[in-house]
């Protein structure tokens, strides 16, 4: 059981993020949901905060595992600053979130073609940025000990390094588990949602610019 939920259900997630990107590229080009006359101002303000939020999330998050020690913080000012930017960029986030998926739900000419990952998505979202802001100040974190790096942390690391260590995640606080499921069930459906275009639209546009025409096949949508 432990080797089921802490290496081959993340592995699966993977796998199923990478393929569902595919199958949205190739679909509609990431652009069926976010784009359109069915996108109202509202839901171009959340667009616009998710970007503007979701990506300083995921580098302080970064940053956190790459300056931790196995056991330790990062510096006491890096960590200060961390802490800051993502008191901020969190609600931001959520807030984001909240205004692309909520009309949807509301609205009786597009409720159709909301699916029931679409409904998902909003709790997920504000499930996973709320553990971190649970992680990143729990109280059973010294300065010579933080739980994230001897959990979390040290989980995706061996993930990454091909090398899984289950038993940091199947011996850590109930939190900490709960967080890694989340990200784990995020990562698997976020390709199959609509917030699946909002950082590779613009990664895709970006890719247009820099490879010359002849060489590329990216949708012009």
């Amino acid at each position: 059981m432990m080797i089921t939920v802490w290496v081959v259900l993340p592995y699966a997630a993977v796998a199923a993020c990478l393929a569902g990107h595919v199958w949205r590229y190739r679909h509609d080009g990431f652009l069926g949901y976010l784009y359109g006359p069915h996108i109202d101002r509202v839901q171009r303000v959340g667009i616009r905060a998710v970007r503007a939020g979701l990506p300083v999330v995921f580098v302080v998050r970064l940053v956190e595992m790459l300056a931790s020690g196995p056991h330790s913080r990062p510096e006491h000012g890096i960590q200060v600053l961390l802490a800051v930017v993502q008191v901020i960029a969190v609600p931001i986030t959520i807030a984001g979130v909240a205004l692309i998926l909520i009309p949807p739900l509301i609205a009786a000419d597009v409720r159709h073609r909301v699916t029931p990952l679409d409904r998902l998505t909003l709790p997920l979202t504000a499930a996973a940025l709320l553990s971190a802001v649970l992680v990143t100040f729990d109280g059973g974190s010294t300065d010579t000990r933080f739980r994230t790096a001897e959990t979390l942390f040290a989980w995706v690391r061996s993930l990454v390094a091909m090398h899984p260590d289950p038993h940091v995640m199947a011996h850590a606080p109930a939190v900490y588990q709960l967080r890694g499921l989340i990200l784990v069930a995020l990562i698997a459906l976020w390709p199959y949602t609509r917030l699946a275009g909002i950082i590779t639209v613009p990664a895709v546009r970006l890719l247009r610019q820099l490879v010359p025409a002849p060489y590329r096949s990216v949708p012009t949508g």
